[in-house]
């Protein structure tokens, strides 16, 4: 690899990072990490090459990532240029036989295999399913008005394990499978990432979004939150819109097993590895109010 031109300052500031990341390598070798990826940077080249560069590292130093991918704006481009009509009901779009054939082509099609070849190509190894595979995500409809949206009632993880076992990298379509007549379910990408997460009793996961954080009632994004706190501000209107399914998944998540959760900003360089291997985080962290475990000391 051909050298960089740095001065002597820059190569001991970089130094200086690797050195003191190295306590937050050591707590995190051998640790499941689930990833829910989506928001702009998906439909941009240069951040989903640095998204991959990203999760390959952490499988370089003894992560175990397991990136779970969203795609509405796929989607909706896909319905537009097809002719489809989408109907809602209380805000939420109706996914019928019609529609549901268009998530699973783009979400199991196009940009999963996407996710799976920016990984390659950043070096690592990479496998890309859906949640039908090896029944990894049985569904029943969550609400029957709005037709072909699923809610994962049982999960089947040991494919995943034997993945990251193996070295290489899940990408998982939040797709899932009914409990009869091979049905097909578009799961919320955020849900699927909290059920699995939670199957895996993961070590963290990551909820990338565009934007900051969980904020408070005067705005500032608060790093730390218990999952009483959520409560008490979902109650209160603090938290509201967009912002109420994460939580609910994060809180869904931690009650499965996951360790703690953190909504972060995925527009931010190297997000992931600001959260992981870095005093600083990023976004805010739920967790139940057990003790941290240092020398994270976000948990």
């Amino acid at each position: 690899m051909k050298r960089q031109a740095l001065t002597m300052q820059d190569a001991l500031n970089t130094a200086k990072m690797l050195s003191e990341a190295l306590p937050y390598l050591q707590r995190f070798t051998g640790a499941v990490v689930v990833v829910k990826f989506g928001g702009n940077a998906m439909g941009d080249d240069e951040a989903m090459a640095e998204f991959a560069r990203d999760i390959v590292l952490m499988r370089q130093v003894g992560v175990n990532p397991v990136v779970v991918h969203g795609g509405g704006p796929m989607i909706n481009d896909m319905l537009t240029k097809l002719g489809i009509k989408s109907e809602f009901v209380r805000g939420k779009r109706v996914t019928d036989k019609a529609t549901v054939q268009v998530v699973e082509m783009i979400l199991s099609g196009l940009v999963n295999k996407r996710i799976v070849q920016a990984i390659m190509d950043a070096g690592g190894r990479a496998v890309g399913i859906s949640g039908k595979d090896d029944d990894l995500m049985v569904c029943e409809a969550d609400d029957p008005e709005l037709g072909f949206v699923g809610r994962p009632i049982e999960m089947n993880v040991q494919v995943l394990r034997d993945l990251y076992r193996a070295g290489i990298i899940p990408v998982i379509a939040p797709v899932g499978t009914g409990m009869a007549d091979n049905e097909t379910f578009n799961v919320n990408g955020d849900t699927a990432a909290g059920a699995i997460a939670g199957a895996l009793q993961a070590d963290r996961l990551l909820l990338l979004t565009d934007v900051p954080g969980v904020k408070d009632a005067d705005g500032n994004v608060m790093t730390q939150i218990t999952p009483e706190e959520i409560r008490r501000m979902t109650a209160e209107g603090v938290i509201s819109g967009g912002m109420i399914p994460k939580t609910e998944t994060a809180l869904m998540a931690i009650e499965k097993g996951t360790r703690a959760v953190t909504i972060l900003d995925g527009r931010i360089p190297n997000a992931c590895l600001l959260e992981l291997f870095t005093d600083h985080g990023a976004g805010s962290q739920i967790r139940s109010t057990a003790p941290r475990v240092k020398p994270h000391s976000r948990g």
